[in-house]
């Protein structure tokens, strides 16, 4: 039987499409901007984001580093939530390359930072602090279940950034799952940022790369950070024709993904030794606790690698999966099945 890979919708294979057009691309040197595929892709990330310009980089990591470094100056300050995967999950880059301070404001369970953390976090004008730049957001906000901000946050948000000469950036890895979930157009979820950063590798299923969006003059600014952070790829167009299939032919159905992911939930919701609100989950990310008195984490991860399922384990006894293109309904009915089986058996 055919693994079940919940681990992240990172591990999704391209589509024969995605292999026909990366085979057939017409390339050039990107490093030189003679590449005409890597054209087409930025142009069109530029369109769906609202944005003048866009910049094709190798990873969403190096796309949040790249968008933090063209806003901030060593010894300037950011402002990001304690979950946020710029915080958690990406190295400490931009400290350790950048000299950015991060500014942790707790995320509340929904993705959102409360109006009053952030007015705190704020720096005043004083010798013993450094400068507050920027405000960094998440959307899909990948520790808080795949919370989806809404466009009304955004909008709060943006007065408070003008209101203290901020700059937004927008780390929407999964903005086009935010945009399925709120039946909303990702341009208007990326109205009120500064920059925006999305993968084409998560739930589009291309193989690699993610799009830095902004402003022309942004963009030009960020092209040679890019340079610095050594992410010239030279003959990219290979890579960015199978982006340019995701952003025409996958959007349309990540509603799917969301529809399994709530198969998901309420089933393991329903199951013995399980606990989640499954009215938390929006998007295409589970996160579900291990309360069973008797199975252990190990144990339980164990019997299901046994079937042949992969799931991540992201704290104590805590979960998450994953739905994506390759997870059908009849595969979340399996998941459910073995999770029983383990637990009650």
């Amino acid at each position: 039987m055919k693994p079940i890979d919940l681990r992240s919708d990172t591990v999704t294979q391209p589509t024969a499409a995605m292999r026909a057009a990366m085979a057939q691309a017409e390339v050039g040197d990107d490093v030189l901007n003679e590449d005409p595929t890597v054209h087409r892709l930025q142009n069109s990330a530029a369109r769906k984001t609202g944005k003048e310009d866009a910049l094709f980089v190798a990873s969403g990591t190096m796309g949040n580093l790249v968008s933090v470094l063209t806003h901030c100056g060593r010894g300037d300050e950011i402002i990001l939530g304690d979950r946020s995967h710029i915080f958690l999950n990406e190295v400490g880059g931009i400290a350790a390359l950048g000299g950015v301070h991060p500014r942790t404001v707790a995320n509340r369970p929904d993705g959102t930072l409360a109006a009053d953390a952030l007015e705190n976090a704020v720096r005043r004008n004083d010798i013993h602090y450094p400068p507050t730049r920027l405000l960094c957001l998440e959307n899909t906000h990948n520790f808080c279940s795949g919370a989806a901000l809404t466009p009304q946050y955004m909008q709060e948000v943006a007065r408070f950034a003008k209101h203290h000469c901020l700059k937004i950036h927008l780390d929407g890895a999964r903005i086009f799952n935010a945009a399925a979930a709120l039946a909303v157009d990702a341009a208007e979820l990326a109205r009120h940022a500064d920059s925006i950063m999305f993968c084409l590798s998560k739930g589009l299923s291309a193989p690699v790369g993610s799009l830095v969006c902004g402003s022309r003059e942004f963009i030009a600014r960020a092209r040679k950070i890019r340079k610095m952070v050594g992410g010239g790829m030279r003959q990219a167009g290979h890579l960015a024709a199978a982006g340019i299939v995701a952003l025409e032919q996958i959007i349309g159905r990540l509603k799917q993904d969301h529809e399994h992911a709530k198969q998901l939930a309420h089933g393991l919701a329903a199951t013995a030794g399980i606990h989640l609100e499954p009215e938390r989950v929006q998007t295409n990310i589970v996160f579900f606790s291990l309360t069973h008195p008797s199975v252990t984490p190990e144990t339980f991860l164990r019997e299901l690698t046994a079937r042949r399922i992969k799931l991540f384990m992201t704290g104590p006894a805590v979960f998450r999966a994953v739905l994506h293109r390759e997870i059908s309904a009849e595969q979340v009915g399996r998941v459910l099945e073995a999770v029983d089986a383990i637990l009650n058996p």
